[in-house]
């Protein structure tokens, strides 16, 4: 089959217009609560919305049609869906050695400029990737969330009451990231739903080598 024949075959499956339907809902409503400088900034966000809105919806599709993402697919909310944990997945990777372990992965040579990666907050986790690799000053900048550091001192006193923590993906980390689980303290909160860029960058995650993305 070819991949043009693909991309008709999705695009004319029920799932395909719900997920798209539900993404213009939801980026609609985004939109009208947002704080624009002018005019010409929502414009250029109208422009480009249905592009990666129909490019987000054929990604979620063809994944799990090619059974490439262990997640539910939850059409109705273009969302993934999981069983949460009673716990942050993070917990675990706050001591000195947990910290070397994370610096070492990140120090590797198959670690690159796009790499979809983890990133902790105060209450969930959430999708980024690398968008700059500067390893004469041990750091990465990820493209929501910044610049980390990769010095296990400064990692390790990060860990301590930082607003965001750059983690080492696992699959439940993954897993809370795709989803939007949510804690408060130990109790579990309603998810909250990955942004459309995230959404899309979960759909090149390949669950059984993190360092190497699925082309979708």
């Amino acid at each position: 089959m070819s991949q043009s024949n693909l991309w008709q075959l999705h695009t004319e499956t029920g799932d395909f217009a719900e997920l798209c339907n539900a993404l213009y809902q939801r980026e609609i409503a985004l939109l009208a609560k947002g704080d624009f400088a002018n005019v010409q900034s929502i414009q250029a966000r109208l422009e480009s919305l249905s592009y990666y809105i129909t490019r987000t919806a054929h990604a979620m599709v063809k994944v799990i049609g090619q059974g490439h993402s262990p997640l539910m697919l939850d059409t109705q909310n273009a969302s993934w869906s999981a069983k949460q944990s009673k716990r942050m997945p993070s917990s675990g990777q706050e001591t000195e050695q947990e910290c070397a372990n994370t610096i070492s992965w990140y120090s590797q040579k198959d670690i690159y400029v796009g790499l979809v990666v983890p990133v902790l907050l105060t209450d969930h986790i959430i999708i980024d990737c690398i968008d700059r690799i500067d390893l004469d000053k041990q750091r990465i900048r990820t493209n929501v969330s910044g610049w980390f550091s990769l010095a296990v001192d400064e990692l390790v006193n990060q860990q301590q009451g930082a607003n965001k923590r750059l983690l080492k993906p696992n699959k439940k980390i993954m897993t809370s990231a795709c989803t939007g689980h949510c804690w408060q303290g130990n109790n579990k909160q309603l998810p909250i739903i990955p942004t459309l860029r995230e959404l899309l960058l979960s759909c090149s995650i390949n669950w059984k080598n993190f360092k190497k993305p699925l082309a979708i």
